[in-house]
């Protein structure tokens, strides 16, 4: 049997948690953050600050309170247990990010404010179980990626030297030094004006077509596969690590959800199962030799 809330916290603790867990309470969070970019982001043309200053800074003052009665409701839902609210760093980082602005030194910095505002556009990957999987594996490919630059930079440096001593000579704006031919290789990473690039390289030397096809295989095409791998292999994990985590909260993936019938789909099949087997008993009874 499930055990009933008696005290006053456990009952605001349920109440508030009905709420958290209520998808209309995730889409109106959201809509307090795009409102918030988008009084930030008209906050940078002269003319709507002149005409809409008073609006926009209400606007403003109104998201903050909206923030902070989110935040409240949150934290009511770990009523019984103030402690598991600290266990979400989203509920951290929303807490710091909240309460940063009235901190002395920082209310009088207004870049760093408007940095701290800035900053609560990131809430909105909270909101959604898809953002969250992209954040983590973005974090997840971090340790990947920092091979991946180490190998890039490897290849652009030999690459570099190679160009510096066929370029170097006729060349010596892109390819005078190792640091001024790395970064034009790194410019031709996108392939941009590779073919006038080609055509001045064979003008000096044959081994041009050799020097920049190989490149582009190896910088622009292998390179470029590899890290699409690492970022896709990060997305898969941090798929299977929110999947074990909503699994862990007690809620079924989306995926798994959607395949699996309902109870009351269940219910119509087995109802219908056992309608079958009362009308073929007549039948079977009558086939039956007295």
């Amino acid at each position: 049997m499930t055990s009933v809330a008696r005290g006053p916290s456990d009952r605001l603790a349920v109440r508030c948690r009905a709420v958290v867990d209520a998808s209309w309470f995730n889409l109106a969070s959201f809509a307090v953050v795009i409102v918030n970019a988008l009084a930030l982001g008209l906050e940078t043309y002269g003319g709507v600050v002149t005409a809409l200053g008073t609006v926009l800074r209400a606007v403003e003052y109104a998201c903050l309170v909206l923030f902070v009665v989110e935040l409240l409701v949150r934290f009511a839902a770990h009523a019984p247990a103030p402690a598991g609210f600290f266990r979400d760093r989203w509920n951290v980082f929303d807490l710091l990010i909240i309460a940063a602005p009235l901190l002395p030194g920082v209310r009088e910095n207004v870049t760093l404010l408007r940095l701290l505002r800035l900053a609560r556009i990131v809430r909105a990957f909270r909101l959604f179980p898809s953002l969250r999987v992209i954040l983590v594996g973005i974090r997840r490919s971090l340790p990947g990626l920092a091979s991946f630059l180490l190998v890039t930079a490897l290849l652009l440096y030999g690459y570099a030297m190679l160009g510096w001593m066929l370029f170097g000579a006729s060349y010596p704006e892109q390819y005078g030094t190792v640091g001024q031919a790395m970064l034009t290789l790194f410019l031709l990473l996108s392939l941009d004006g590779i073919t006038d690039t080609l055509q001045e390289g064979r003008e000096v030397t044959a081994w041009a077509i050799g020097y920049y096809v190989s490149y582009m295989v190896a910088a622009c095409y292998l390179l470029t596969n590899l890290l699409v791998g690492l970022v896709l292999t990060a997305l898969q994990e941090a798929h299977e690590a929110e999947q074990v985590a909503a699994l862990r909260a007690g809620h079924p993936p989306a995926d798994d959800a959607d395949d699996e019938p309902s109870v009351r789909e269940q219910l119509a099949r087995v109802r219908a199962i056992i309608s079958d087997l009362e009308r073929r008993l007549p039948e079977e009874n009558e086939r039956v030799p007295l």
